[in-house]
């Protein structure tokens, strides 16, 4: 279904009555918009039926006040439209909401915190392809009706009544949040009740993300040996198989609470564990005596013991790679970007909050041991790897997945090995944000929303 883009623009109800829209005549003629007869507009989850007026030389949408209220739409918006002649169906979108944690109603330069300046390209992004985002908190979702709270920008932010958008973009940063019963019940009925496309709708955790890849016969080679952490027994038999494991948190991230277990030349066990003062360090006499110092972490948490493995450093700096792989507009998975990471110089973990550095995979690679064919393919490597992972969660876990960030590393002889997923990936992790520049990220989200909601040129 073809479309075309136009700029809303805003009347007094004086001069337009609530069901009368005026439209350019060269739009009704480019998507065979019949004139003067009622059609239905829908913008989300309004519907109201509406009289076309043509209007020559003019190649813009105009509402009266009465609706644009009611839609929450404001003027100088661009947005596509499309007509279905089956259901005399005048459509207006995509329109996007990104559900977030929280909101700052009191701080107007900055109401969502650290995440304002993305809010505020995604904003600018929607205004340059045609498409309308709006964003709300949990606290913002009350019973579902064809209408909810939720923020906008017309010359500075503001809280309005919306209605239910054609795509959700979960970007929620906490399990809690996510699990609440709300939560779950508006994902769900909005689903049902408009169609709403909800995308990155759950967090994963490590357990689930192996166990899953586990039965996927062309991922068994980028997998590290992993398990659920449930007894001693596991422990001993992954300590006897590797010199060296990492224990980290089912739902951990950004590095917080992993454990680095080596055997040492005298039968004990040295352990690094990641802390806020950098890294701690406790040597053991036996398993048994580490498995029972664990006990109380274990009360609360659950592990994953994982086979450590032999990486690439930099200057003794471990290095890894983060690659963000997104739905594209034709619905298929892309690599949107591959970037290295290096350790900080007190760390074993990579992440940029525990003092990790940014660099491209090929200035990271060229600092390494290995060989100049492994540099060569580095990229390569990593790039199938992510693409294929990316599949296979789709394919393997039940959940609707737009964006994930993909953790990989190489070891010594070039091997790609995968270390996590995430389905929250931070939008600070890969390229600076920038006032003037849409990164491709964000241009890829923005794609792909624009296809599950429809609207295709």
């Amino acid at each position: 279904m073809s479309t075309k883009k136009v700029t809303i623009q805003v009347t007094g109800s004086g001069i337009l009555q609530d069901d009368v829209i005026m439209l350019g005549e060269g739009v009704l003629k480019t998507l065979k918009i019949p004139s003067g007869r009622p059609l239905q507009l829908q913008f989300g989850s309004y519907r109201r039926e509406v009289t076309v007026i043509p209007v020559p030389r003019y190649d813009g949408l105009r509402l009266n006040q009465t609706v644009a209220s009611k839609t929450g739409l404001v003027p100088r918006s661009v947005l596509r439209v499309s007509y279905r002649a089956s259901s005399h169906t005048l459509r207006l979108g995509p329109y996007i909401s990104v559900m977030i944690s929280r909101d700052y109603p009191d701080q107007p330069d900055r109401p969502f915190g650290s995440i304002t300046m993305f809010c505020q390209e995604l904003v600018h992004a929607c205004r340059k392809q045609g498409a309308y985002v709006s964003f709300f908190t949990p606290e913002d979702i009350g019973t579902v009706s064809d209408s909810m709270k939720g923020w906008i920008y017309d010359d500075g932010w503001k809280k309005t009544v919306l209605p239910i958008a054609d795509v959700v973009n979960n970007r929620l940063t906490s399990r809690k949040l996510e699990n609440k019963p709300s939560v779950q019940h508006f994902m769900k009925e909005v689903k049902s009740l408009y169609g709403t496309h909800t995308f990155n709708e759950k967090f994963l955790d490590k357990n689930e993300v192996f166990d899953a890849l586990k039965s996927i016969p062309t991922l068994k080679r980028v997998l590290p040996e992993s398990h659920l952490l449930k007894s001693s027994a596991i422990l001993k038999t992954m300590c006897q198989r590797h010199p060296v494991i990492f224990l980290k948190p089912v739902r951990g991230s950004l590095g917080k609470g992993i454990i680095r277990v080596s055997r040492q030349p005298d039968g004990g066990y040295l352990t690094l564990a990641t802390s806020v003062g950098g890294t701690r360090k406790q040597t053991y006499a036996s398993l048994d005596k580490l498995y029972a110092s664990m006990s109380g972490k274990m009360k609360t948490t659950r592990y994953q013991i994982q086979q450590g493995l032999t990486l690439i450093d930099n200057s003794g700096r471990p290095v890894d790679f983060r690659a963000l792989v997104q739905k594209n507009k034709t619905g298929k998975w892309s690599v949107t970007s591959i970037v290295a990471r290096i350790a900080g110089g007190s760390h074993y973990v990579s992440n940029l909050a525990r003092g990790g550095s940014l660099s491209t995979v090929k200035e990271a690679v060229a600092k390494t041991q290995l060989s100049a064919a492994a540099r060569a393919s580095a990229y390569a490597g990593l790039h199938t790897a992510a693409l294929d992972i990316a599949k296979g969660i789709e394919s393997a876990i039940p959940a609707h997945f737009g964006e994930l960030g993909i953790d990989l590393a190489l070891d010594t002889s070039g091997r790609v090995w995968l270390l996590e997923v995430n389905s929250k990936p931070s939008k600070n992790d890969n390229t600076p944000l920038s006032e003037s520049k849409i990164r491709p990220s964000v241009k890829a989200m923005l794609e792909y929303s624009t296809y599950l909601a429809g609207f295709r040129s």
